[in-house]
């Protein structure tokens, strides 16, 4: 039986841009090493796989072409575009996935698609040797999370031009680095960010939701502000609303379909 298969790119309203996932529609869980498989042939930063969940909503596990991830954001916004543009699920219907990290929702809000994750705030931080070296940058702040190390710097124009050995980065006992900043200037976005995951086979992921979940925590106070629009600085680029609500943080952006196929 063939299974529908999409690429989607994430955060973004246009295509080309953003980033670009796989979604990948079950009818039932296939094992991790099939799954690992496919998405080392799809060769995105990750591909999600979706199962129908015992009760209601879908189980949903990401992989990048090297490794599985408990937290994804862009994967996961294409999943919740795919259900409705595939009639999955109706229109105005919720989408509810089950996760590594809890149950997490997706609503449709006009043409944006909101995701409700959780926060996950980083705490000050010795860096590991070599680290901040490895990022060629200059660092005002190290903190680190669960998951990725957070690096602040003086402005935007240090987060655009670091060009990072992800070699040495690859080294590093973290899923990725997140590189941040304040936004220039008058500005249409609050903060600015690059993420590097060598040692997770993804060297620099174009847009990454998952990252927001720490970005908006450590953004808030020092902006005075619990909404406020990401932009991350990629090669593709893409922008992230966020909005902190207690321990959970609301993701905002769009998605676009650029292919659709079937695994055969």
């Amino acid at each position: 039986m063939s299974t529908p298969i999409f690429t989607i790119d994430a955060f973004t309203d246009r295509t080309f841009r953003g980033n670009p996932a796989g979604v990948c529609l079950l009818d039932a869980p296939r094992d991790a090493d099939w799954m690992q498989d496919v998405a080392r042939e799809m060769n995105l930063s990750e591909t999600a796989f979706l199962s129908p969940h015992d009760g209601d909503g879908f189980d949903l596990r990401w992989f990048t072409p090297a490794v599985e991830v408990a937290l994804c954001g862009h994967a996961t916004l294409a999943s919740a575009h795919a259900l409705w543009e595939s009639e999955t699920l109706a229109p105005k219907a919720e989408a509810r996935f089950h996760t590594q990290s809890g149950l997490l929702t997706a609503k449709r809000r006009d043409r944006r698609i909101e995701m409700d994750f959780p926060s996950k705030p980083e705490s000050p931080a010795d860096p590991p040797r070599g680290m901040v070296d490895a990022l060629g940058v200059k660092a005002d702040y190290v903190g680190r999370n669960a998951f990725d190390y957070l690096v602040e710097v003086a402005g935007e124009d240090q987060v655009v031009a670091a060009e990072p050995d992800f070699g040495k980065l690859k080294a590093i006992e973290a899923r990725g680095v997140i590189l941040t900043s304040r936004a220039r200037r008058n500005a249409d976005y609050d903060f600015v960010s690059r993420f590097f995951a060598p040692r997770a086979g993804v060297s620099e992921d174009p847009v990454t939701g998952s990252a927001h979940c720490a970005l908006a925590p450590y953004w808030a106070p020092k902006l005075k502000r619990d909404e406020m629009v990401g932009r991350q600085l990629s090669q593709r680029g893409g922008e992230v609303s966020v909005r902190l609500e207690g321990d959970r943080v609301i993701l905002g952006g769009n998605a676009v379909t650029v292919m659709r196929g079937v695994l055969l």
